[in-house]
């Protein structure tokens, strides 16, 4: 039987992508501010532009 963390640690192999993102710390920071004032994590914010802009680009 797998304890939680070789369970999630397993999940995320087999479900998940890591996608590396570099950006200047400043840039981080500005992302940063705008996801917090729309109580967003940085990385919630991320996924939701990628799907609005893939939205766009498919009604195009």
């Amino acid at each position: 039987m797998f304890d939680r963390k070789e369970y999630m640690t397993n999940y995320h192999k087999e479900k998940l992508k890591r996608i590396p993102l570099d950006v200047t710390k400043e840039k981080y920071s500005e992302i940063q501010e705008h996801a917090a004032a729309r109580n967003e994590s940085v990385n919630g914010f991320i996924k939701r532009a990628i799907d609005e802009a893939m939205q766009r680009d498919n009604e195009k």
